[in-house]
């Protein structure tokens, strides 16, 4: 039997990889963490913040509201305070065509 190799899914990510997941500072990050109460990461000892898939998640839904649809930090909170689910249902739904429009381009570029 071949040896296949297991996918490891990290639990936690730094801030550092954060910010680099959406090119912006780890300062912004750090703010979006104080002004947004969905995303808490956890702390060690010396105060190192550890982002879990579910931050990451909510940090990608507040980057879609703020840098895509240029929101204000008060019309973000508001729109995930008041309906958070249909926000994230949204989102995915966006997420979904714009890898379809993706592999399309790609395809049409192949042909």
């Amino acid at each position: 039997m071949p040896y296949k190799e297991k996918k490891i899914e990290k639990l936690y990510y730094s801030i550092g990889e954060v910010a680099r997941m959406f090119d912006v500072n780890t300062s912004l990050i750090r703010f979006w963490e104080k002004e947004f109460d969905i995303i808490k990461p956890h702390k060690n000892k010396k105060g190192n913040r550890f982002f879990t898939k579910q931050d990451i998640n909510n940090l990608q839904l507040i980057y879609h509201l703020v840098k895509e649809r240029g929101l204000t930090l008060n019309g973000a909170k508001k729109k995930i305070r008041e309906n958070k689910e249909d926000t994230t249902n949204n989102f995915e739904v966006i997420q979904a065509l714009t890898e379809i429009k993706n592999l399309l381009v790609q395809i049409k570029d192949n042909l």
